[in-house]
């Protein structure tokens, strides 16, 4: 194993602009049941983009990047875990503090320590950071902060990387694996022979296709207005595909299904989920995932609503513990297969240029971001 250096590279959201700058700062130390990984590879998330962009508060400066596969370089002292130096794992983005009363019932998805301490400070549950500014100052940590060399994490987001992944690609089901498999499994409750309709078919919406099939569902209608997204989206296994740039995407899923029986608004945006909820059959769900601009506010009839016994559901993710290892199972079983939705590769070092293209709309599937270091060692 190679010695772990004091310092390392990571991408710094410094300041109010929407930009990263490449710093260099300590590589941080794991605390009890906290392991330090070597990064192998981050996904380029919208979320992150969000806080990037300014439309989710987050406290800066900070490193991002939520989806994460690395190799175990050191365990915390006091760890209780079977894991060992040198594993491969990926980590899940909804890090469980265990304790809280949502995690004692099996909700890691709404862990109060998560989302108090992280999403809203930048820490870890103990309220500290484990990353330090080069002058030793704060800085915040967005889930595990995966734009750099070395991250910590906690060692119940952990799941070990089954034998024959990609170490690459599979960093994506940290996140596009475990919020689609929540989406799908839990939220949507997708059932054998249902018809599903996936409004946008980016990052996420396009990993929800192969989890809806492995579900059972028969009729899966992808909803894009990019042209390139829908033709990777039937290549993913989609049944149809409907361009809402040159018709009603309401119209075109009635008339092909009557109504779908699950619909996965994955935009965020007030429009998309007011045509989500006109595309539902009786009796079906509407299951929104993504995330949007603060204060952004949909309308909704309320009589269809009622009469017609729909339901509307959010779903941020997953229940780590649990779900994660499934997710990892399933794309061993070839159901998730992660290669196929990797579709761009981006240094470390172009950290900042992969997140100006996902905001151009000119990534199709998911991009990662792969350390330099790790690119170097693999090519010797």
């Amino acid at each position: 194993m190679t010695p772990i250096p004091a310092t390392m590279r990571a991408a710094v959201l410094a300041d109010e602009h929407a930009a990263m700058r490449m710093m260099t700062i300590p590589v941080p130390e794991p605390g009890p049941d906290e392991v330090l990984l070597e990064v192998i590879a981050c996904g380029v998330c919208h979320t992150d983009l969000h806080v990037i962009k300014g439309e989710v508060a987050f406290p800066r400066p900070a490193v991002m990047g939520h989806e994460v596969s690395g190799r175990i370089v050191a365990i915390g002292a006091g760890s209780d875990t079977s894991l060992e130096i040198g594993d491969t794992v990926v980590a899940g983005f909804i890090m469980p503090c265990r304790a809280c009363a949502a995690c004692l019932r099996g909700r890691d998805d709404l862990c109060e320590q998560f989302f108090r301490r992280n999403r809203l400070e930048g820490t870890l549950f103990d309220g500290r950071s484990r990353l330090r500014m080069p002058d030793g100052s704060f800085l915040a940590m967005y889930s595990m902060g995966g734009l750099a060399e070395y991250c910590v994490v906690p060692i119940s987001a952990l799941a070990a990387l089954a034998p024959g992944l990609d170490p690459e690609t599979s960093c994506i089901l940290g996140c596009a694996g475990l919020t689609s498999y929540g989406a799908v499994f839990r939220a949507g409750e997708v059932a054998e022979g249902a018809t599903v309709a996936i409004i946008g078919v980016g990052g996420i919406g396009s990993s929800l296709i192969p989890l809806c099939l492995a579900s059972g569902a028969r009729e899966v209608i992808a909803i894009d207005i990019a042209a390139d997204k829908l033709r990777s989206a039937r290549e993913l296994g989609a049944t149809a595909t409907v361009d809402a740039s040159i018709e009603d995407p309401v119209d075109a899923v009635r008339a092909r299904s009557g109504g779908a029986d699950v619909v996965f608004e994955a935009l965020g945006r007030a429009e998309t989920l007011e045509q989500g909820l006109g595309m539902l059959a009786d009796g079906a769900r509407l299951v929104a995932i993504g995330i949007a601009a603060a204060g952004t506010r949909a309308q909704v009839e309320i009589t269809p609503l009622v009469r017609r016994g729909q339901q509307i559901v959010g779903s941020f993710g997953a229940r780590t513990r649990e779900d994660l290892p499934a997710v990892v199972r399933l794309a061993a079983d070839g159901a998730f297969d992660t290669d196929r939705l990797v579709t761009r590769r981006f240094d470390l070092e172009d950290a900042d240029a992969a997140y100006a293209a996902l905001a151009r709309g000119e990534i199709t599937g998911r991009a990662i971001i792969i350390p330099r270091r790790i690119r170097e060692e693999e090519t010797r």
